[in-house]
This record gives structure tokens, C-alpha cells and sequence, in this order.
């Protein structure tokens, strides 16, 4: 059990790194405007993501939510995750682009069951 806990809490934690960090990015680095715009995206949509990317964070950390909003925020993240792998392989940017969010679907996915495993 103390091995589920681990592997819950460093997976849970890479991703709200991760997600944190990309929102700061979104919001605070004009290079992030220019790929939005590569790929197809209006610039409204990288604040929007953004401030969606923090709330996710929180509910995904905090331990008082669960239920369907702990859900949401998975299926929320993988949505993310799936989408992002899409539109760069669509827009043509190079091989390690599409693939980095498919590693953080997994180690989302690692979050997830570990999740359930405690809930138990």
C-alpha cells in the first residue's frame, strides 16, 4: 500500500509540475502565442487553457475532492493530453512534440489507477 501511495503521489505531482508550468508559460512567454497560432488555435485559447490547466492543478492536489469532480479533472487532463498529440503531429512540428504528451497520458494514466487503488 505504501508503494500505491508513493506512486500516486510522484505521478499526481510530475503532472501538476508539469501542467503549472505550461500554464505559466501560456500566460507569461510570447514565443507560446506564436505556436498557438502555428498550430491553428486563436490566441484566446492559450489563456483559457491556461487558467483551466490551474484549476485543474488544484483539484487534481487537493485530497478533500473527490468523486466525479476528481473525474472530471482526469478526463480533463487527458483530454489535453490526446488533443495536444493530435494538433502537433497535424501541424507538422517534429517527432518529439507529438510525443511528449502521450509519456504525460501515461504518467496521468499511473496517477489515475493509483488513485482508485487507495480509494479502495
Amino acid at each position: 500500500m505504501k508503494a500505491i501511495r508513493i506512486t500516486y503521489w510522484v505521478t499526481t505531482a510530475i503532472i501538476a509540475l508539469m501542467m503549472t508550468y505550461s500554464a505559466y508559460a501560456y500566460l507569461t512567454k510570447p514565443e507560446m502565442d506564436q505556436a498557438f497560432q502555428h498550430i491553428g488555435y486563436p490566441a484566446y485559447f492559450r489563456i483559457e487553457l491556461a487558467i483551466a490547466k490551474l484549476i485543474g492543478v488544484v483539484l487534481l492536489v487537493l485530497p478533500l475532492v473527490k468523486g466525479r469532480l476528481k473525474e472530471w479533472t482526469y478526463a480533463g487532463f487527458t483530454f489535453t493530453f490526446v488533443s495536444a498529440a493530435i494538433a502537433h503531429a497535424a501541424s507538422g512540428d517534429p517527432m518529439p512534440n507529438p510525443v511528449v504528451p502521450v509519456v504525460f497520458l501515461g504518467i496521468l494514466a499511473a496517477s489515475y489507477f493509483t488513485y482508485h487503488k487507495l480509494k479502495k
